[in-house]
This record gives C-alpha cells, structure tokens and sequence, in this order.
C-alpha cells in the first residue's frame, strides 16, 4: 500500500491519479496507523513552507513520518513536499522543518529574464547512479513549480541538479528518503518512471 499524505496543504489527484495508471492501489490518508502500515509514502505539496509545517504539525504527522523513516518505511517528497524534508526556509523565517535530511531552502536568486517561479520543463543533470532515476538518461526534462530550492547539507545526496539562473539540486536520494522538487506526477512518461522507481525501492 501506497500512503499519501494528506495535510490539506497538497495537490493529492495528480499523484493519485499517477499510481493508478501505474497499477498501484495509493492510499489518501493522515492516519498514523495507514502511514506506518504503508509500503512507501508520498508527502505531496504546495503552498508555503511555514503554513506547511503547521498543517503537518496540526495533525500530528511529523512525528509519525520520523517513525516511518526510522522503521525503514521509503518515504518521498514532491515539490514543496521535498522543502519540507530538510531543517528550514527562507520563505518563512523561524519556521523549523522536518529535519530528516540536512539543509536549508532558499530563494532562486533574482537575475535579468529570469522568471521567478520557475515554472515549465527543465533537464535533469544526474550526479550520481541512484535508484530513483534508474533508465533515465542525463538531460531528461522534467516539470518545475518553484520559487524556492535546496541547498544540501551533504552534497552526496544529490541524484540531479538543473541549472535555473544557478544550479539547484532537485532531486536527492539519501537511505530510504527520497526527493523530487519537480513534480514527476505531470512529468508524462518519464515521471511515471521515475514514481515507478519510488515504489520498487
């Protein structure tokens, strides 16, 4: 079973709708018992850090994700979901995150033609071999919603990078967390893979 988290602060439908047409039987839930019997676990998410983090916090579910983590539960996050793996933001100064993986989120750095949120396809420059982009070749575009990205507490997390005015780490693979800040459920057939390597981890 497949458990996505829902902490009214995530775009649920698309990831759903995503593991159906892979054949999975996903799980909308913020239930701790359905999250810890969960096979893998998808944290979805948009909006902003803070208000995240207090959505999260509402229902009890950090705790509950630690506990799925340290069982050995692989757990992913997407877009604003990812953010929220990591100690903070800038986008809200003074809100803590989840802290399972070690970094700070900042701002995409202003620069002339730049658009921010950057918004559109990007190509993915893979840094290391890691399971959750196994069969896709470098430069493969993916799709991006984003005003805000990781920098890494550990650079060997970092399964790929894109470069937007700066480069960014966008995805990160780190044990059995896992971290996508594109959004591979409107990615087509390339984010398929990429969530079918997620639930074969």
């Amino acid at each position: 079973m497949i458990a996505i988290i829902d902490y009214d602060a995530g775009n649920l439908n698309s990831a759903y709708k995503a593991l159906v047409h892979l054949g999975k039987e996903p799980v909308i839930t913020r239930e701790k018992d359905s999250i810890l019997a969960a096979d893998h676990i998808i944290l979805p998410g948009v909006g902003a850090f803070g208000e995240a983090m207090k959505q999260l916090r509402a229902f009890g579910i950090p705790e509950v994700l630690r506990e799925a983590v340290g069982r050995g539960i692989p757990l992913m996050g997407i877009c604003l979901g990812m953010q929220l793996l990591f100690d903070d933001s800038e986008e809200s100064p003074g809100a803590s995150g989840l802290g399972i993986v070690q970094g700070s989120i900042v701002k995409i750095p202003a620069a002339d033609g730049l658009k921010i949120p950057h918004m559109g396809w990007n190509s993915l420059e893979k840094q290391k071999e890691s399971r959750l982009l196994d069969g896709l070749a470098d430069g493969t575009e993916v799709y991006f919603v984003h005003s805000y990205y990781l920098e890494p507490g550990k650079e060997e997390i970092v399964a790929a990078r894109t470069e937007y005015g700066t480069s960014m780490a966008v995805a990160v693979e780190s044990g059995n967390v896992f971290g996508c800040q594109f959004h591979p459920e409107k990615s087509g057939s390339r984010g398929l893979k990429i969530l079918e390597n997620f639930v074969n981890a």
